[in-house]
């Protein structure tokens, strides 16, 4: 989203601090600013704290719920291009960049027998406190993705994430490329 923009909370909204993660609720018929609306979560601004609310709560600020519906194809197969594509749902709320383009996602691996996606991830700082928040995106959009019977999300810091793990691209938008 290029553009700030008002809403008002249709009904109690829950929504996270960003950046510890703690869990507030934003009452009903307050205004909020949208500050950024990326991979179907929101980042928006309440009396001048930033929040984070997740798509599946976009009805209480008056937009469409966020869905990632994925095709079976029948094979009783985890596919892992799926997987990728739900990892890429998952952005950071700080930074309008997805967790694969950040250069977070350190290994994913699916383990097609018993339907488990392990996937080894980072974040921008050891101390960031969205990091619950975050693999907890993760876990709950890769288990999105058919044949996937269960997601385990191991937060290593080793290596220490820096700038150069992002993608061109990214390091681009965010203007970090030298």
């Amino acid at each position: 989203m290029a553009e700030q923009r008002m809403a008002t909370t249709r009904r109690d909204c829950p929504a996270r601090l960003v950046p510890v993660g703690d869990p507030i609720t934003i009452p009903a018929n307050n205004f909020v600013t949208i500050t950024q609306s990326l991979g179907g979560n929101y980042t928006v601004v309440y009396q001048g704290n930033m929040l984070r609310v997740d798509g599946t709560d976009a009805d209480a600020l008056g937009l469409p719920k966020y869905e990632l519906n994925f095709a079976d194809a029948g094979d009783g197969k985890i596919n892992e291009e799926q997987v990728w594509e739900a990892l890429e749902s998952v952005y950071d709320p700080e930074i309008p960049v997805n967790l694969r383009a950040l250069g977070l996602i350190y290994q994913m691996k699916a383990d097609q027998q018993s339907g488990t996606v392990h996937i080894e991830m980072t974040l921008t700082a050891p101390g960031c406190g969205m990091g619950p928040v975050l693999v907890g995106d993760v876990k709950h959009r890769v288990a999105l993705v058919p044949n996937v019977k269960k997601v385990e999300v191991e937060l290593v810091f080793d290596p220490p994430w820096h700038r150069d793990m992002m993608s061109e691209e990214a390091q681009l938008e965010t203007g970090m490329f030298y």
